[in-house]
């Protein structure tokens, strides 16, 4: 051991010029570290250490800087979520919520270059994507077109989460925002993580929002991430992402030496652990049935709406005409009542009986045509 550490310095004054490079940057961190509250903004922004308070949120929360990541985009809500795995549990919690500043386009995926359209699906973000020399303040490219997009024929390049709250198909952050979570992420590729998921959905994969949207054309694009969105629900684990049949496979094994083929046949050994498949299909199945009945409520509310319009409008009419007596006899009073509910069935026990009831028609139509009033409008 005696002789190794007196080896180290004459190895280490071999690479001299990366030693010194090394210690310089270190020199320019402590140096940026003992401002304290002047901030960081003399360290190159691609190497900024977390602002003291972000570091604390993270220890409150059981989280160290160089833990694994993953970011959720919920795009109508222009919100994205940053998860990071929690060293109790070792899996995934919810750290932080921050505002989108932009995204172009609208609800529904990417389909090809130049729509100006920000994309939706499921996509992963190695080092090499990371963009420190941004005109944008930092980047990082979110993998666009993946396996899924190709299958599709789908084309697009460079679509960034970046700052500068800008957008032409990217997600544009503050740049307060961009600078924190491009430091989580590169503290996390330091902690060894060697790649994160980036996953972008249209919005909240709640039942109230799929029913809201279930006349989209990309409805069915959208049930299937929301599969997607329940194997991470149910596990708090990164969910493997696969593609076959030109769909996308959550959480699926095969045996080895077969592989999926984005545009081919799923592999017919394919499976899913049995727990989660199950806690998924129980999750979806919830969620399906709370979809129908407030898709039926929004029908229900749609069509009763026109309905009530009506009614609201011929009743205002009936009001403002005088009302008349209709005459009556024996016959029509034992009658079934008129469909539009004017009069009511009644059972005459005699002709005095009829000519009492005759003689207070307009009184009892006037009562009937108030309830309808008060009943639709």
């Amino acid at each position: 051991m005696g002789k190794q550490l007196r080896a180290m310095p004459v190895q280490m004054s071999k690479s001299g010029p990366i030693r010194r490079c090394g210690l310089g940057v270190a020199m320019v961190i402590a140096g940026g570290l003992l401002a304290g509250c002047t901030g960081f903004a003399d360290i190159p922004k691609q190497i900024r250490p977390l602002p003291s308070a972000v570091k604390a949120e993270l220890t409150e929360k059981n989280m160290r800087t160089s833990d694994p990541i993953l970011l959720r985009i919920f795009k109508e809500e222009s919100a994205m979520e940053v998860w990071k795995v929690r060293q109790d549990t070792g899996r995934f919690a919810l750290f932080k919520t921050y505002d989108i500043c932009k995204w172009s386009g609208k609800l529904g995926p990417k389909i090809k270059e130049g729509d100006r359209q920000a994309p939706e699906g499921f996509y992963t973000v190695t080092p090499a994507q990371m963009n420190p020399r941004s005109s944008y303040h930092l980047a990082f490219n979110i993998g666009f077109p993946n396996a899924f997009d190709r299958a599709h024929e789908r084309t697009g390049s460079h679509l960034m989460v970046h700052g500068a709250c800008s957008s032409a198909g990217c997600y544009s952050m503050e740049d307060d925002r961009i600078q924190e979570i491009y430091t989580m992420a590169r503290l996390s590729f330091q902690g060894g993580q060697r790649s994160f998921q980036v996953q972008a959905f249209p919005f909240r994969m709640t039942p109230a929002n799929l029913a809201k949207h279930r006349g989209s054309p990309h409805y069915e694009f959208w049930k299937m991430l929301k599969e997607g969105h329940d194997h991470f629900e149910v596990t708090h684990q990164q969910p493997k992402i696969d593609v076959c049949s030109s769909k996308y496979v959550f959480n699926s094994v095969v045996e080895e030496g077969v592989n999926y083929s984005p545009t081919g046949e799923c592999p017919a050994e394919m499976s899913v652990n049995p727990r989660i498949k199950q806690a998924v299909a129980s999750r979806m199945a919830r969620d399906n049935a709370k979809e129908l009945i407030i898709a039926a409520k929004l029908d229900k509310k749609k069509d009763g709406g026109l309905f009530g319009r009506s009614k609201r409008n011929e009743t205002a009419v009936a009001m403002s005409q005088p009302a008349v007596a209709v005459p009556l006899t024996t016959a029509s009073i034992a009658a079934p009542a008129t469909t539009d509910g004017t009069l009511p069935r009644i059972k005459p026990k005699s002709e005095q009986t009829v000519a009492a009831y005759t003689a207070k028609a307009p009184a009892r139509q006037g009562g009937i045509v108030k309830r309808l009033f008060r009943k639709f409008w």
